[in-house]
């Protein structure tokens, strides 16, 4: 019993964990081809706290500036996310789709089902971080660059023991909940917040002390790649783990679940209320399937809200005063911090308020979080119906495929826009609070590119989705090639000779005129926007012509 349900979780989720070590791979060959023409002699000359903002030390090379990057920042929060999707997914996931209760009435208890999930997410995290750390030697031999005195494998302990926190921390709320939206929320939230505040705080003087109230902290806060483990550090997160994994099981238990047939949106309570019941008629329309675009906003109403809350709070108000407070003489280094180390983060310079906006939130945070919430409405707009079988039944009421590919599309760029929009109100508000001067107009513009972004891999996501009928295929393939093109955008800031490589990248109109200092580019504007119009009119003809699945 235990080991079908174990093994139904590995199938079902290996692609997507080798399409995200295979990327990390590849970024690493990358990060020590391209690190290889700078001058290493700059860092010596920066302070400390400067130094712990991008996680490197003096004395550091490109072997160690390469494994950083790679596995200290983008392995640490993909693999982290891998595993906290798979942790929402265990109990919420299969409730949001209505499959928990068919899935119970075999002979299978809910600790056996939530426990064998459990289990395949810690497999995988453990095969991932395995291959990502054996990849580290192969690397350096294979281009000629020195890591010895590294302890990579106390990096990849650190690495696996911050993922599964995370992970667990996903399914502990969707345990308790019952709402996937809610676990990806918290567990990307608190993952980001700690993310921001382990590097920040120690700029700011005093601050050296409160990183230790962020999990983050426990997984480089004390370098294991120069010192190798912490056994401290890895017991107070495998401790964490642990009683969330517990929390989790007790969850489950305690709770009622619910099928995906009873649980209340937004609109339902909107409709239920004799006060606003007139406006979600208006809004939703009366008639039974007329309020498809409100019901899938329904449906990702608690995402929204925490990514919201996040955009306006973590990226755009704290950071004017956490920049506020940065001594002058730490901001004094900032030119001299090389742009090509700052590529894969989007770019940017301290300097400025403008480019530490853009390293912090602009670079690569902002359009993660657009894409996240785009990418999961549009994956679920089609392809979401056709796994959860829900497909024959929307459509055996009389309204046509078109119409129901127009709303759910309609739903994910009115999301999209809203993050954009909470976005450049939390900067500006940031910026106001402390007196950084920033222009209204340029970082409007900033938001509107960061937005459009977000629609080209939503875009993405709903053809992939048109056209295989597979959510899973939507969801990676969209996310696996903004990975590859912002790698492209950055190789190109990196190495003159790849300048070319830039163009093919969404990435490259979507900072590549630095709207920051310069305002819009509408020709970029309209080459994003370009995209995202052809891409979604192929989705209607793929949607259009496919024989729609009914099973797995």
């Amino acid at each position: 019993m235990f080991a079908s349900v174990f093994l139904k979780s590995i199938a079902d989720r290996w692609r997507g964990w080798t399409i995200a070590v295979g990327s990390l791979i590849a970024m690493l060959v990358m990060a020590m081809w391209a690190y290889a023409s700078i001058d290493m002699r700059l860092f010596e000359e920066m302070p400390a706290a400067y130094l712990s903002l991008i996680g490197i030390t003096k004395g550091v090379d490109i072997g160690a500036l390469s494994i950083t990057v790679v596995m200290g920042s983008y392995g640490a929060m993909v693999v982290a996310s891998m595993a906290l999707a798979m942790g929402a997914a265990s109990i919420a996931g299969e409730e949001r789709k209505g499959t928990l209760g068919l899935l119970l009435g075999n002979p299978k208890s809910r600790t056996h089902v939530l426990a064998s999930k459990m289990a395949a997410m810690v497999l995988l995290s453990i095969a991932c971080v395995l291959l990502l750390w054996a990849s580290v030697p192969l690397t350096a031999g294979l281009l000629d660059v020195g890591i010895t005195g590294m302890d990579v494998g106390a990096l990849g302990l650190h690495l696996l023991m911050n993922s599964l926190f995370y992970g667990f921390v996903a399914a502990f709320v969707g345990a308790w909940t019952g709402s996937r939206g809610a676990a990806i929320g918290a567990s990307v939230g608190l993952m980001v917040a700690g993310f921001f505040g382990a590097g920040l705080l120690p700029l700011i003087e005093g601050g050296e002390d409160w990183v230790k109230v962020f999990p983050w902290h426990y997984f480089d806060g004390n370098n294991p790649l120069y010192n190798g483990i912490n056994w401290g550090d890895v017991a107070l997160l495998g401790g964490a783990t642990a009683l969330l994994a517990v929390g989790a099981l007790v969850g489950v238990n305690r709770r009622d679940l619910k099928g995906q047939s009873t649980s209340v949106t937004l609109f339902d309570r909107l409709r239920a209320n004799p006060m606003t019941k007139k406006i979600a008629d208006r809004l939703g329309g009366a008639a039974r399937v007329s309020s498809i675009w409100f019901k899938t906003a329904s449906e990702y109403q608690t995402m929204l809200i925490i990514v919201a809350a996040y955009t306006f709070l973590v990226q755009g108000f704290m950071l004017g005063p956490f920049y506020k407070a940065i001594p002058a003489e730490t901001l004094a280094f900032a030119d001299l911090l090389p742009k090509t180390m700052l590529a894969f983060f989007g770019g940017g310079a301290m300097g400025t308020p403008e480019g530490f906006y853009q390293i912090e939130t602009f670079g690569m945070m902002g359009p993660i979080v657009v894409m996240i919430l785009t990418i999961s409405i549009a994956q679920g707009a089609m392809a979401g119906e056709e796994s959860r079988r829900t497909m024959g039944l929307l459509l055996a009421n009389p309204i046509s495929r078109s119409r129901v590919l127009a709303e759910k599309t309609f739903t994910m760029l009115l999301m999209g826009a809203l993050v954009g929009v909470t976005t450049f109100a939390g900067v500006m508000t940031g910026s106001v609070v402390a007196g950084l001067g920033m222009s209204a107009a340029n970082v409007a513009a900033t938001c509107a590119l960061m937005t459009l972004v977000g629609f080209v891999f939503g875009a993405l996501a709903l053809a992939l989705g048109a056209a295989t009928g597979k959510a899973k295929v939507a969801m990676f393939g969209s996310i696996g090639l903004g990975v590859l093109t912002h790698v492209m955008n950055s190789l190109g800031e990196v190495n003159a000779d790849l300048v070319g490589l830039q163009k093919l990248s969404p990435f490259y109109y979507y900072l590549g005129s630095d709207p920051l200092m310069t305002g819009m580019n509408w020709g970029n504007a309209a080459v994003l926007l370009g995209i995202t119009v052809v891409l979604i009119a192929v989705s209607f003809v793929l949607f259009q012509r496919r024989d729609l699945r009914q099973s797995d």
